[in-house]
């Protein structure tokens, strides 16, 4: 994982390890309904977990703030779970500042961290700790997911567009062609790993990094995470769509209260954010319809999430009417069992030998590559699909 001890990141790695003692269900774990228990996916007690890193925190420390701050986790698990996530730690590694933004390199104590002299270099030695984990742990396959803070998103440059120009762009001492999301992301690559990002951060998305991933035939997906908000939006919008109401203002307002919301603070970097959250209503929305999006941070609500929604909308003889929700959730109780469901998923795809975006995996983002239905539902039966026809798909007998 990228950004391996922050919060989301350290809630996968207590599940990961509470699984692994059966300590708790599968609650959460979208991989563990009906449509996949014939597919012959890992045991996500069996995943070992590694990553960067470039703060100071670890997992037990991570998730002892948790608990003190948001109330978080029952400390009995996290007591018989201290000695594997101990081992985990171990793996994890220094992560790379090359191409980073103020916000983030503010959150960066860690020592021993460089920014290297070129990106290139950066890349070169994030692949061989990739490779170096792989190695030593005698695994079958890897899969990078990015659940580190947010990224500004960087101008377009001419490099992004083929992978050649961009290996020029690489090499050239204190460049800034790439943030470290797409840093990662190429390192991913170049060592055969599948590439998930989490965040809504640039990654895997400019076309000479993909053009890089399809050379290599190396599977990718992303972007932002669909957990709390927007995941309600691509179920309500729909309802609207298909009972013909014309919906005439959408308002969201989000509280929150982590790092992840220090970090929104940046306005770049909210900028990015805001894009993806308001992708889920645009079935339903036209010229004349009142958009909004706002995230403001509250430092009390910790890891907890507050959101607030209202929706006017016409119906019948041009009748008014409104919709209101509020959402309150755990920001990485809600991410981390989708987080070990992407990881089982692109294993099982991985070892199909493909490589490109993972469409089928869009129900999972707020924003999927190569996807541009925003419904919930057709998203969901795009993932079933893939797992009844063609990971299941019983083999053909030659004649």
């Amino acid at each position: 994982m990228i950004g391996a001890c922050g919060a989301v990141g350290s809630t996968v790695a207590l599940g990961i390890a509470s699984l692994h003692k059966r300590l708790i269900a599968t609650t959460g774990l979208v991989t563990e309904l009906p449509p996949f228990q014939d597919v012959e996916l890992v045991d996500p007690g069996s995943i070992v977990v590694g990553g960067h890193e470039v703060r100071t925190n670890t997992f037990c420390d991570t998730l002892a703030e948790l608990h003190t701050r948001s109330d978080l986790f029952r400390p009995s698990v996290i007591h018989e779970c201290a000695s594997h996530l101990d081992r985990m730690q171990a793996n994890i590694k220094a992560g790379t500042l090359c191409g980073s933004d103020a916000t983030n390199e503010k959150l960066a104590d860690r020592s021993g961290l460089t920014v290297e002299r070129c990106p290139a270099e950066a890349v070169e030695r994030l692949t061989a700790d990739i490779v170096d984990f792989r190695r030593n742990h005698q695994l079958d396959r890897v899969v990078v997911v990015n659940v580190a803070s947010s990224e500004p998103c960087p101008q377009e440059q001419a490099a992004h567009a083929q992978f050649a120009k961009l290996q020029e762009a690489l090499a050239k001492p204190a460049s800034t062609v790439l943030p470290p999301s797409s840093i990662y992301a190429l390192a991913a690559i170049e060592a055969r790993c599948p590439y998930v990002n989490f965040t809504p951060s640039f990654g895997v998305n400019p076309p000479a990094i993909q053009e890089r991933a399809q050379q290599l035939g190396v599977p990718f997906m992303g972007n932002d995470g669909k957990t709390g908000e927007t995941l309600l939006k691509s179920v309500i919008a729909p309802m609207f769509a298909m009972r013909n109401l014309s919906v005439l203002s959408w308002i969201g307002h989000n509280i929150l209260g982590n790092r992840d919301g220090a970090a929104l603070q940046d306005p770049q970097i909210r900028a990015s954010k805001l894009r993806a959250k308001n992708k889920a209503i645009s079935q339903v929305v036209n010229d004349s319809t009142t958009t909004h999006v706002s995230i403001e941070y509250a430092p009390s609500l910790d890891d907890r999430k507050v959101a607030w929604d209202f929706i006017h909308f016409e119906g019948f003889l041009g009748t008014k009417m409104s919709l209101q929700f509020t959402w309150q959730g755990c920001d990485s109780a809600l991410a981390a069992p989708l987080i070990i469901d992407l990881v089982r998923l692109a294993a099982v795809y991985d070892q199909s030998g493909r490589g490109g975006a993972m469409r089928h995996l869009s129900c999972f983002f707020k924003d999927p590559i190569g996807v541009e239905d925003p419904n919930l539902f057709a998203q969901w039966e795009m993932l079933v699909n893939h797992v009844q026809s063609d990971v299941r798909a019983p083999a053909v007998e030659p004649a």
